[in-house]
């Protein structure tokens, strides 16, 4: 199975969003943004044959001798940030605090070996062929950053600036979101994962947290009056989809404090969060049992897993879930 992708949606003044056809893991948004005297990235697809694909479809919209020199990173998670290698000669900027979360996920020939050598009669091993299998890491080297900063960072791209805000601990240890002021938009990569009536998407999955920065990166968004949103994964959002993404995020800060108040564990409180059905057109809702367990570790100050048993978990509820949709089985004789 190959993944293939992406539409590129035409935001106005050299803004160009590019968008996977479907949802799931890994398949993050990315933006170019083009000026006569240069153009960069916001991002970067998960695998080198993806990233060649945007590249293809950058390259059309380049004026002639403008090549890509820059790619911004909005944090560490590899689906933003492993493509990157196809721009050999870019500048990659990202927060300071991303190096933390670049050494706690595997490099990806690490990641490709696991998922090759998964055993498929495991939930792990089944999970990571079914959702992590399309993507190809076998030939892709480590990435790293060459320009890292703290705070505030204002670059210019001909006419047109970009100001880059790094974010307290969120979706992970060195998020940033991407202001474009002229182009009145703002790339938030994934403090905000997107939904819509028209466009369901999946359920968030946060590695850090606290949720409470979370919905305060949300609200330094929409702090930024932009009218456009370019969430990490899903559909474009407008400034009201963003209100709505913050009320699912209260909801589920709100029921993981309440049963870790009630002495429930990090794994039990996410089955029954899922239990509760509140958003049943989101997709992947085992990845609650990552976000809750990062809210209880900013609760109980308890230690940070590895990342294959944090997986581990994911796909033994993912197990969970799907068998509890099965239809039942024809019923047996009736007992005398």
């Amino acid at each position: 199975m190959s993944i293939t992708g992406g539409d590129v949606v035409d935001l106005g003044r050299g803004l160009y969003a590019w968008l996977p056809p479907k949802r799931g893991w890994g398949l993050a948004n990315c933006g170019l943004l083009v000026s006569p005297r240069g153009a960069l990235w916001i991002d970067t697809p998960y695998d080198t044959v993806l990233a060649g694909r945007f590249l293809a479809e950058s390259t059309k919209r380049l004026p002639d001798g403008v090549s890509i020199d820059r790619v911004i990173v909005t944090h560490a998670n590899g689906d933003h940030f492993w493509g990157a290698g196809v721009l050999p000669d870019a500048e990659i900027i990202a927060t300071r605090e991303a190096r933390e979360h670049i050494h706690y996920e595997p490099t990806p020939k690490q990641q490709h070996a696991l998922v090759a050598t998964g055993d498929p009669a495991t939930p792990l091993g089944a999970y990571l062929g079914r959702h992590f299998g399309p993507f190809d890491w076998s030939h892709t080297e480590p990435v790293q950053p060459t320009t890292y900063f703290t705070g505030e960072l204002e670059l210019t791209l001909g006419e047109f600036p970009v100001r880059i805000s790094a974010l307290p601990s969120a979706h992970t240890t060195g998020d940033l979101i991407v202001h474009l002021p002229a182009q009145r938009a703002v790339f938030s990569g994934d403090v905000i994962f997107s939904s819509t009536p028209a466009q369901p998407g999946d359920h968030p999955v946060h590695w850090a947290g606290p949720l409470s920065n979370v919905i305060a990166a949300c609200e330094r968004v929409l702090a930024t009056g932009a009218e456009t949103i370019v969430p990490g994964h899903g559909p474009l959002l407008d400034r009201a989809g963003v209100r709505d993404h913050i009320v699912y995020l209260e909801y589920v800060r709100e029921r993981a404090h309440a049963f870790h108040t009630a002495g429930v564990p990090a794994l039990e409180a996410a089955r029954r969060v899922i239990g509760e059905g509140r958003y049943p057109e989101l997709g992947l809702p085992e990845r609650l049992v990552v976000t809750i367990g990062s809210e209880y570790r900013q609760l109980d100050g308890s230690e940070l897993p590895g990342v294959l048993q944090v997986m581990t978990d994911v796909a033994v509820v993912a197990q969970e879930v799907e068998q509890s949709r099965e239809p039942a089985g024809p019923a047996g004789p009736a007992e005398k």
